[in-house]
């Protein structure tokens, strides 16, 4: 591509008031809508004492406006201006300025965070029913716990404290706040957010991981997993607690167990001829041989966790081993071992794979920190809790509207989706006072965009009135 010298002697004019850069916001608000969004909000937040008298009006129409403008690409309050630009304003009704709502958030405390939560659990239950999200719940799901640690900058950040957390493979300390998530899956369907917590930075990962647990299963059989439910952690969730929760609440678990003297005498008990290969999706095969390149192997034994505790529990233990790498001229092979506790059923290897797909959270937390959660953007601790559950209601949202949209869709990336879909350029017409969206000729992902339009615009709905 080239660009024409004479382009050098035009005037760029921002006054048109009939073209909108986010026209894809208006199937994806409208989705947000069919699943009871504003009138969840409605019924479950009441700001009832405010610093300033106006803040906490129509908290409706100011948490929606925050979700549009996550949804368009909004990483921080500033950026909720998108929102406002050009024809927005005869698109939506009620939208409100980036001053606005930095001052609502600001009104928020713990207990209205909890309600903002009690939302995006509701609303990802009527996004199942309304999308077609989360295919083949009733057969099998699997609830996915983690946290991470975003940095924080500055002495004014409420929570902000020094944690451990990952760069480039190495623990490091990083002043910071952390989010604890979990999350919904199944065999046919990408992640969604089930519960999102704000924690201090220094809080430890598995600090209030039993009751995000129990909300999470709660969730999952709402919308409807009537089947078998595994949740799936790593070794900071592997304690009593977090086991005890999911026993209580009948579903299954996988959690990577900490070393200790029972567990290691326990995989010296496992005999040499108990192990054998597994084979990883995409494992490599050695031309020559035929062989699997990599060396993993598992074996299993029973095992009684938590013995010191009130609830011990006896189930699977399953040890994953590689050769260790950094002592491969060693005269006897010297293996790592790595052990999870579980009482799936499935066969040894199989249990082991199924495991190793808890990693599928990271995608959610790549897609979060890709887009609203960028920045925690407040100073107050409780506005940025608040901030935090509009990103995940955000990320179902997208993502609900990406399987009324094409199969592909169903499973990109949140980039992807703002990109093709909601960053959509359109000019606003009304020929005989109907309303007509004028989008680009040959828009790569036209098809795609009229097809989510079609789904959320059904005959029994039809789309929603213009200001």
């Amino acid at each position: 591509m080239k660009l024409p010298y004479g382009w050098s002697r035009a005037t760029p004019v921002f006054d048109d008031l009939t073209l909108v850069s986010c026209a894809g916001l208006v199937p994806v608000m409208a989705l947000a809508e069919r699943a009871g969004l504003s009138e969840l909000i409605s019924s479950k937040v009441a700001i009832a004492e405010t610093r300033v008298r106006s803040a906490a009006v129509n908290p409706a129409g100011k948490l929606t406006s925050i979700i549009a403008g996550m949804a368009a690409g909004a990483d921080c309050i500033d950026d909720l201006d998108v929102i406002r630009s050009g024809g927005m304003r005869r698109l939506f009704a009620g939208v409100y300025a980036p001053a606005t709502l930095g001052q609502f958030l600001r009104e928020f405390t713990h207990g209205h965070t909890l309600q903002l939560a009690s939302v995006a659990r509701a609303h990802l239950v009527n996004l199942v029913q309304a999308s077609g999200l989360l295919p083949g719940i009733e057969t099998q799901a699997f609830i996915d716990i983690d946290s991470l640690l975003r940095p924080v900058y500055g002495h004014a950040k409420q929570g902000g404290s020094f944690g451990h957390t990952k760069i480039g493979g190495r623990q490091v300390l990083r002043r910071g706040l952390s989010p604890l998530a979990t999350t919904i899956s199944t065999g046919q369907g990408a992640p969604v957010v089930a519960g999102i917590r704000l924690r201090a930075g220094r809080a430890a990962s598995g600090k209030g991981a039993a009751s995000m647990v129990a909300e999470a299963t709660a969730t999952a059989r709402a919308a409807g997993a009537t089947g078998e439910i595994l949740m799936r952690g790593d070794s900071a969730y592997g304690n009593s607690a977090v086991v005890d929760a999911c026993v209580k609440a009948g579903v299954r678990f996988s959690v990577v167990l900490t070393k200790n003297p029972a567990v290691t005498q326990a995989i010296s008990g496992i005999a040499e001829d108990a192990w054998t290969p597994v084979h990883y999706p995409g494992a490599v095969v050695d031309p020559d041989t035929g062989e699997l390149i990599s060396d993993a192997e598992v074996a299993e034994t029973s095992f009684t966790a938590f013995a010191s505790t009130k609830q011990p529990v006896t189930a699977r233990l399953i040890v994953r081993r590689v050769r260790d790498r950094a002592r491969d001229q060693e005269l006897f092979p010297v293996w790592r071992h790595h052990p999870f506790f579980t009482n799936n059923t499935e066969p040894t290897a199989d249990a082991d794979i199924t495991h190793r797909r808890h990693a599928i959270i990271e995608t959610v937390f790549a897609d979060l920190i890709d887009g609203p959660l960028a920045h925690l953007p407040s100073g107050r601790f409780a506005a940025n809790s608040a901030w935090a559950i509009c990103a995940a209601i955000t990320h179902n949202l997208l993502r609900a509207a990406g399987t009324l949209t094409s199969p592909r869709h169903a499973a990109a990336r949140g980039a992807t989706l703002r990109r093709q879909i909601v960053t959509v350029p359109a000019r606003i017409a009304r020929p005989q006072r109907r309303h007509v969206l004028h989008l680009p000729e040959h828009w790569p992902w036209a098809k795609q965009w009229e097809a989510l339009w079609h789904n959320v615009f059904r005959p029994s709905t039809g789309p929603p009135r213009a200001a």
